[in-house]
């Protein structure tokens, strides 16, 4: 159909239900398309009330809703975070009102998931974490969870996970722990003839579940090459073993998930949700094949209803409905549907609380948390980081100061900062203020970048300037 014909179809028939267009491409045509100029032809001031969606080979649909279907989702229930026969449950539903369903457990082969969910900040990352952690806890999983903002980003998961550590070395001492359990249910199986996991026999199924996992694995963290080896041996090894991996991260780049392409391949054969993200993200996820290639997916706008369009001098505007308002709007990308919009169901109260949300309290319930907590694990004093670690006797999941090897120092001035977001190899200038941004130090201006950047290299500690415009560390 061509863009006259869709034009005129829309202008003949404007009413208040929703109007389908099926499209063909071309031969080896669009796999997108652009959603603001699709907008405009069909003459839709709210850009939320569109669907384009590719289908196989030449087929495509384009749908206009009277309201963006997915701007008010119901709370979830109980009911929806029961694992069915497949070991899945509903988290939420798609545009066209099909259950957006998320595995937890493979009942064929008997494995542990590997989760990832990314998406940018206030995208709904923390109330879709804590979807998943109900289900656990109601189905009998046992969860050992690294709340790396500080116990914030999901407080009411407090007392209802076996294990709950809020810092970057308990962190780690959490996922030491968990590969040496892996590796012994491993051997102990192995001794029984056993090639799979059967679930609660002898062993219940657990999951490793970081929350702000860039904070860890990013550049700059201290611990980033031992995490990325730890989470991709959980992952390897505890998946067969019926302990699974769940992260959940602001960045989607290879270089923020620990630079390891092998923890990257693996994560992609999981469960991956992508939230509201920001276009650098996009180009990652597109480049690093976490979408097909040509493929590509319509924007998730942070604030719902009509575009901004200009107004005349002197107008009064009205900002009242400018507030966001897309949380927990999602792709499952590993699903059948990777390029299909869904939105995660309302999990808590809309409205802040003074303390715990007592609708996610409702929802975890009183019980206990099933399992039993980690012993932390931590390296000797003298091993450092990456070294063989020796068990300390913990304290039901939070460390002990005794046991603890001190952190390494993070960089403090500029100069260290971007010499330690080097140390992985060149960056361009933008990916280079993109680390600055995300390593936990004061805001770095593009102005001083640029300067100490050139005070680098007149000391010699940076390479001369490059044609490509990398930025390279003199080793």
């Amino acid at each position: 159909m061509t863009p006259a014909r869709l034009a005129q179809q829309h202008v003949a028939g404007k009413q208040e239900v929703m109007r389908e267009y099926m499209l063909r491409t071309r031969p080896g045509g669009v796999k997108g398309a652009d959603h603001d100029a699709l907008c405009d032809l069909l003459e839709v001031d709210d850009p939320s009330r569109v669907i384009f969606e590719q289908g196989r080979g030449r087929q495509a649909v384009v749908r206009v809703f009277p309201v963006n279907p997915l701007a008010k989702m119901r709370a979830i229930t109980l009911e929806d975070l029961e694992m069915d026969e497949d070991g899945c449950i509903r988290i939420g539903s798609y545009y066209d009102g099909e259950p957006l369903r998320m595995r937890v457990h493979d009942p064929e082969t008997g494995n542990a998931q590997r989760i990832i969910i990314f998406g940018t900040t206030g995208a709904g990352k923390s109330r879709a974490l804590q979807a998943f952690l109900v289900a656990c806890k109601r189905a009998g999983i046992v969860v050992h969870l690294a709340d790396l903002k500080g116990g914030q980003s999901v407080p009411e998961a407090t007392g209802n996970c076996a294990t709950h550590v809020r810092s970057l070395k308990d962190a780690m001492g959490m996922l030491r722990a968990a590969v040496a359990k892996a590796e012994a249910r491993f051997q102990r199986y192995a001794e029984m003839g056993r090639s799979g996991f059967l679930i609660n026999n002898p062993d219940p199924l657990e999951y490793i579940v970081i929350d702000e996992a860039n904070r860890l694995l990013e550049k700059g963290s201290p611990f980033r090459a031992e995490a990325a080896r730890l989470i991709k041996e959980i992952g390897r090894t505890g998946r067969s073993v019926g302990i699974g991996i769940v992260l959940a991260a602001q960045a989607g780049h290879l270089d923020e998930l620990g630079g390891s392409d092998t923890l990257r391949a693996m994560l992609k054969e999981g469960e991956v949700i992508l939230l509201r993200w920001s276009s650098q993200m996009m180009a990652a996820l597109v480049g690093d094949g976490l979408l097909p290639a040509g493929e590509n997916l319509q924007p998730i706008p942070k604030i719902l209803g009509r575009a901004r369009t200009i107004q005349r001098w002197g107008t009064p505007v009205d900002r009242s409905k400018e507030k966001p308002n897309s949380q927990g709007m999602c792709y499952h990308l590993t699903s059948a549907r990777p390029t299909s919009m869904a939105r995660y169901f309302l999990v808590g109260s809309l409205s802040p609380h003074e303390g715990y949300d007592p609708e996610i309290r409702r929802l975890y319930g009183s019980a206990p948390p099933p399992g039993e907590p980690l012993k932390l694990i931590f390296p000797s004093v003298d091993e450092g980081p990456d070294g063989k670690s020796a068990t300390a006797p913990g304290d039901g999941g939070h460390g002990t100061d005794e046991d603890d090897a001190p952190l390494p120092p993070m960089p403090r001035t500029l100069k260290d900062r971007i010499l330690a977001a080097l140390a992985e190899g060149p960056l361009s200038e933008a990916d280079l203020l993109a680390a600055l941004d995300d390593d936990g130090g004061k805001e770095a201006k593009r102005g001083s970048v640029r300067t100490t950047v050139s005070t680098l290299r007149g000391e010699d500690k940076l390479a001369p300037k490059d044609p490509s415009g990398l930025i390279t560390r003199n080793n």
